[in-house]
């Protein structure tokens, strides 16, 4: 013979019944089914503080999202998409050229209070000397080439002459894709690493563009002599370029 473990809220619910002591066993019932719905709250309570936990340190350590608001990145990254920015892997492995940056912009460059970061593309790092004249970028004394340029843009000036930076310990030279329509280092100058917020390596939204950011050569390619390109000054568009997803979905 099998015996089968009744509960005890069921045994003593019986045992009310079976000798009609009811208004006894009731309280002692209702104190039991009390301390089980606060046993499943406080459960419910410590799975919510876990899962908001975890969040915000992935979001603060790990990666977070940004939807691209302005056109500064055309067309590698169009208005209204959306990119995972990673965090954490600069800390191990710094910026290199070619990288997709999201950065706080140098102060008196934000439109708001609460400076909505940019985003932009590295094009120079520490101890390099870039050089902008003729249209073109030169890194080190060689020809930048850069086919994600929007419709094979010009890279002037704003007053359309030439300028040379010289890339500090620290410090990051960035450039907009579509660059008749990106304020960026040719206005401010380079800027600090620790204004960086991460590395954009994922587009995920929309749909239908979902992947990984295409990668390009880290290094400068030289060239005998520079292709005639459109040598049109660049307009001034100093909207900032990402905003946080944290709260906003597509």
């Amino acid at each position: 013979m099998s015996l089968r473990k009744r509960p005890l809220l069921s045994r003593l619910s019986r045992l009310g019944r079976s000798t009609g002591q009811d208004d006894i066993t009731a309280p002692i019932l209702a104190i039991l089914m009390n301390r089980k719905s606060l046993g499943c709250l406080f459960e419910l309570l410590e799975t919510i503080l876990l899962t908001l936990v975890i969040f915000m340190v992935v979001q603060s350590f790990v990666a977070q999202p940004y939807q691209v608001q302005q056109p500064s990145m055309e067309n590698t990254l169009m208005p209204d998409q959306y990119v995972l920015v990673d965090k954490l892997t600069p800390r191990f492995d710094g910026y290199h050229r070619g990288d997709i940056i999201v950065f706080t912009p140098p102060t008196g460059w934000s439109e708001d209070a609460n400076k909505t970061p940019y985003i932009k593309r590295v094009v120079g790092v520490a101890g390099e000397t870039i050089d902008i004249h003729g249209g073109h970028v030169y890194v080190n004394g060689n020809l930048l080439i850069e086919p994600y340029v929007y419709e094979g843009q010009s890279t002037d000036m704003a007053d359309g002459g030439s300028h040379t930076w010289k890339v500090e310990p620290g410090h990051l030279f960035v450039l907009g894709d579509h660059r008749q329509a990106s304020q960026d280092s040719r206005a401010f100058g380079p800027i600090d690493k620790s204004a960086a917020i991460g590395r954009a390596w994922l587009r995920y939204w929309p749909a239908n563009k979902f992947g990984l950011l295409p990668q390009v050569n880290r290094s400068p390619n030289p060239s005998v002599a520079p292709s005639p390109s459109v040598t049109t000054a660049p307009t001034a568009t100093p909207a900032p370029s990402v905003t946080s997803a944290a709260s906003k979905k597509p």
